[in-house]
């Protein structure tokens, strides 16, 4: 199948929305799938090793951001009552946005070889040192996986407080409805929010007996542990007003960290309409987005800055993104796939851009904006 990315005209917003859209067939699909390009290339990834395990690497992130737990936890006892914990509550939260980007890699099978290792490393990184759901986080990232910007399909677009569709800004409604219009420039802010609506999140999916949970009684006792037992102590050793604003801090800048590092993967790239089938290779290719900064943005974004191989090779591990990099690019330009890479305050703009385009549709229809201009003017 051949694709194109266009902008689509949309005569309820007067802009231009990206869409992938489907043109025929490819060549290309009348041959072996073992000579596929996605084939071609991961024989070469093979072949070179990239699919190897990195245990080491991963020991040594662990170790260290443990130690900055660790030293942090000492100079909150050394500072004691004093507003300067809110310094510490902002580092618990850039430490604990690193583990829950280990968690994200272990969910994917990224630090072990073994599956149930991994799925332990994830377990207890992510629900007894971060306090989000294991079993949430796997279930929602992998539909995520496997239909990225797809319409109805991608849990990561559905609507929330936040719209990443038209149709859904027109039907918001009430204050939801007013955030909508300037959701853009409201996205940051509203990332403040972001770690609270994690904790939620995770929470209901393990209480509701509907959901599938393994291990559900151990995931609920490590998460009532990490939150419930965190708070205690806040509050035992700090005045009221203190304890508050203390986890305020560190849930808001573990909110906006988290936000900030996944928002700008696929928000504002091209949109799949329902029932278009699409080639993998493409598929993940098409609806992502790489951000460039060498070795502190791999650290700052705990590998997502290459969510394009990342999308294409979900279990390899972080240190061999950067030469994947490198091969699926080539791949790209020779086969004219376009292959999005861009700055990270320009991927920001982009995504806000986008959003604001989007909450265009929840205006009010009866507005006239040669009337509203008029009032502007007068």
């Amino acid at each position: 199948m051949s694709l194109q990315v266009v902008e689509r005209p949309d005569g309820a917003l007067g802009t231009m929305s990206p869409v992938i859209l489907t043109a025929g067939r490819r060549r290309e699909d009348a041959v072996d799938p073992a000579q596929s390009g996605f084939a071609r290339l991961s024989r070469q990834i093979k072949a070179e090793g990239l699919l190897d395990r990195f245990v080491g690497f991963y020991v040594r992130k662990a170790v260290f951001w443990a130690v900055v737990l660790g030293a942090a936890i000492a100079a909150s006892v050394m500072i004691g009552d004093s507003w300067w914990q809110l310094v510490i509550a902002a580092v618990l939260g850039v430490v604990f946005t690193q583990f829950a980007f280990m968690a994200h890699e272990a969910s994917h099978r990224q630090i072990f070889r073994s599956g149930p290792v991994n799925d332990w490393a994830g377990l207890v990184l992510a629900d007894l040192v971060v306090g989000i759901s294991y079993s949430w986080w796997m279930n929602k990232h992998t539909r995520h996986h496997g239909n990225p910007n797809m319409i109805g399909r991608d849990p990561d677009i559905a609507k929330d407080t936040i719209s990443f569709l038209e149709e859904d800004a027109a039907e918001s409604r009430g204050l939801v409805r007013l955030i909508t219009r300037k959701q853009g420039y409201l996205f940051f802010p509203l990332l403040l929010l972001e770690g609270l609506n994690l904790h939620v999140h995770g929470i209901r999916h393990v209480l509701d007996r509907r959901n599938t949970v393994k291990r559900r009684g151990l995931e609920l006792a490590f998460i009532a542990v990490r939150l419930v037992g965190v708070a205690a102590l806040v509050f035992w050793a700090f005045p009221p007003l203190l304890a508050t604003v203390f986890l305020f801090v560190q849930l808001g800048v573990f909110g906006v960290y988290m936000g900030a590092s996944f928002a700008p993967n696929h928000k504002g790239m091209p949109l799949i309409p329902r029932g278009v089938r699409v080639d993998f290779l493409e598929r993940q290719v098409l609806t992502s987005r790489n951000i460039r900064g060498g070795r502190f943005m791999d650290s700052l974004m705990g590998g997502l800055n290459y969510q394009i191989e990342h999308h294409l090779f979900p279990s390899m591990a972080r240190p061999a993104l950067k030469r994947t990099q490198e091969i699926v690019r080539e791949y790209c330009r020779e086969n004219d796939l376009r292959y999005t890479e861009t700055g990270l305050i320009e991927s920001y703009g982009i995504v806000i851009a986008y959003l604001n385009r989007v909450g265009l549709a929840a205006r009010d229809p009866f507005d006239c904006p040669m009337i509203q201009a008029y009032r502007r003017r007068d």
